[in-house]
């Protein structure tokens, strides 16, 4: 077993399905050098109970909800570099994160949300691989009314 697979094992924590899409022209991950672009993560793909996978933030959603599915999102998108790399050791940096949140217009919280799934690829691969650059935006609809979605690059090996 390898250090993050350990580690996930040490919080408790179990990677879902990784996210495939069935698609012939779109892909859940592309790997350019010593990148991988990972996919958008929307809550539809989550198939957890636990977590609020419609609405909006502002509306029926919490921050606290909303970090919620944040953090289910970035477990599952662990699964997808898990599915597309082999082995999550291969990772050597969480590059960049972006977090569409769907929210009211008045809503102004949406870093506090997104800050769900940068937590838990901190906690996952610490500080140095773990600290990545972000962006955290606000939406007026993502499909099927998810309330957040993630997407991701990372340096592998």
């Amino acid at each position: 077993m390898g250090n993050i697979a350990e580690r996930l094992s040490q919080m408790g924590l179990a990677l879902p399905t990784p996210l495939v899409l069935p698609s012939k022209n779109r892909t859940s991950a592309v790997q350019i050098g010593e990148l991988l672009f990972v996919s958008g993560h929307g809550a539809q793909l989550l198939e957890t109970d636990t977590v609020v996978k419609r609405g909006k933030l502002g509306r029926e959603l919490t921050v606290e909800q909303g970090y919620a599915v944040a953090r289910a999102l970035a477990l599952k998108m662990l699964a997808t570099l898990q599915h597309h790399l082999g082995d999550l050791d291969r990772v050597r940096r969480v590059v960049k994160l972006v977090g569409m949140v769907n929210a009211l217009p008045e809503f102004e919280k949406h870093n506090l949300v997104v800050n769900g799934a940068s937590d838990l690829f901190f906690e996952v691969f610490g500080d140095e691989i773990g600290c990545h650059a972000r962006s955290s935006l606000g939406v007026s609809g993502l499909v099927d009314e998810q309330p957040v979605e993630i997407e991701g690059v990372f340096a592998v090996d």
